[in-house]
C-alpha cells in the first residue's frame, strides 16, 4: 500500500469511528460536527507525522544547529543595538524563524495530500469542510509547540535567560503560536494551489523573509531602506514583543512600527487569518486537481 493510500485508510477509519453516519451524526450540531472532524484530521496528521521519525528529527535538529552556528560561530562578530548579550538577543529571533519556517512544512504536506488524492477522499466523505482544513492547523500547532519547547531548552543550556517571569514568557510563546496559527492558513491555501515540486521551493522565499527582519540583527544597524523593510516585517513585531516579555536585549527603536510592536504582533496574524482562512475553505471546496 502506498503512503497516500495508507494515509487515506487511516483517515477513513478515524472518520467512520469519530463522527459516523446516519442517525448518530444527525443529532450533532454544525459547530460540534466541525470540531469533531477537526480533531479527526488533526489526529490523522499527528499519526502520519510520528510515522516519519527522520522528518521529526530534522525538524527538531535544524533550529538547534542554527542556534549553535549563529550563537557561537557568528555571535562573536555580532553587535546588539544598545548593548547586551547576543545569545539572549538571538533566541527570540530563532523562535520566530522556526515558526515562520513551519509555513514550508504546512505547504508541502497539504500539497502532497492533494496530489496523492487524500484531499479528494476527505471531500468525498460526510465531513465538515471547515473541519478538514482546521484539523491541519491543530496538528501544526502541536508540532510547533514541541519545536519551541526543544529550542527553548537548547537556549537555556547555552546561556539564554528569561528575566521577566514565567507568565511573561508564556505570553511571548503564546504570541509565537498566534503567528504560527495565522501562517498555517497561508500554507494551507498555497498548498492547495501548487504541486509538491513547487511547494519544495518555498524555502527559497522563506529564508530571505526571515532574514529581512529583526531576527539576527538589530534593524538600527541596517541601511535606511532595509531598516524600513525589516521593521514592517510581520515577524519583526512578534520577535520584538517577545524580547521585551523575556527581558532580553534588542528592544526599542524610533519608528512607528517599533513603538507599536505589540499592536502589530496581534494585528498582522489577525489579518492573515481573516484573509486566508476563508480562502483555504473555499479552495478546498472547489479543488479541481
Amino acid at each position: 500500500m502506498s503512503g497516500g493510500e495508507a494515509a487515506g485508510a487511516v483517515a477513513g477509519a478515524d472518520v467512520s469511528g469519530g463522527v459516523g453516519a446516519g442517525s448518530e451524526a444527525r443529532g450533532v450540531s454544525a459547530v460540534r460536527y466541525a470540531v469533531i472532524d477537526s480533531w479527526v484530521v488533526a489526529k490523522r496528521d499527528l499519526i502520519h507525522w510520528l510515522r516519519e521519525p527522520v522528518r521529526v528529527f530534522a525538524n527538531l535538529a535544524y533550529p538547534i544547529i542554527s542556534v549553535l552556528i549563529f550563537g557561537f560561530v557568528f555571535g562573536s562578530a555580532m553587535n546588539v543595538f544598545g548593548g547586551g548579550d547576543y545569545i539572549e538577543f538571538l533566541m527570540p529571533g530563532m523562535f520566530g524563524q522556526t515558526i515562520a519556517f513551519g509555513v514550508g512544512s504546512t505547504l508541502l504536506m497539504v500539497s502532497m495530500d492533494a496530489d496523492r488524492g487524500v484531499t479528494d477522499r476527505f471531500r468525498a466523505s460526510p465531513m465538515s469542510q471547515t473541519g478538514v482544513v482546521a484539523g491541519r492547523s491543530i496538528a501544526d500547532l502541536v508540532n510547533s509547540s514541541l519545536e519551541l519547547l526543544v529550542l527553548a531548552l537548547c537556549g537555556l543550556a547555552i546561556g539564554w535567560s528569561v528575566r521577566d517571569g514565567v507568565l511573561n514568557a508564556l505570553l511571548a510563546f503564546g504570541l509565537f503560536l498566534w503567528l504560527r496559527f495565522a501562517l498555517v492558513w497561508v500554507g494551507i491555501y498555497l498548498g492547495l494551489l501548487v504541486k509538491p515540486e513547487a511547494a519544495q521551493a518555498s524555502w527559497m522565499f522563506l529564508v530571505p523573509l526571515t532574514m529581512l527582519a529583526n531576527t539576527f540583527v538589530s534593524p538600527e544597524l541596517m541601511p535606511g531602506w532595509l531598516r524600513a523593510v525589516s521593521e514592517w516585517n510581520p515577524l519583526s513585531a512578534t520577535v520584538a514583543v517577545a524580547r521585551e516579555l523575556f527581558g532580553n536585549p534588542g528592544v526599542g527603536g524610533g519608528s512607528w512600527a517599533a513603538q507599536h510592536s505589540l499592536l502589530l504582533a496581534v494585528l498582522w496574524p489577525a489579518l492573515f487569518v481573516v484573509i486566508f482562512w476563508p480562502l483555504s475553505v473555499l479552495k478546498f471546496r472547489n479543488l479541481s486537481r
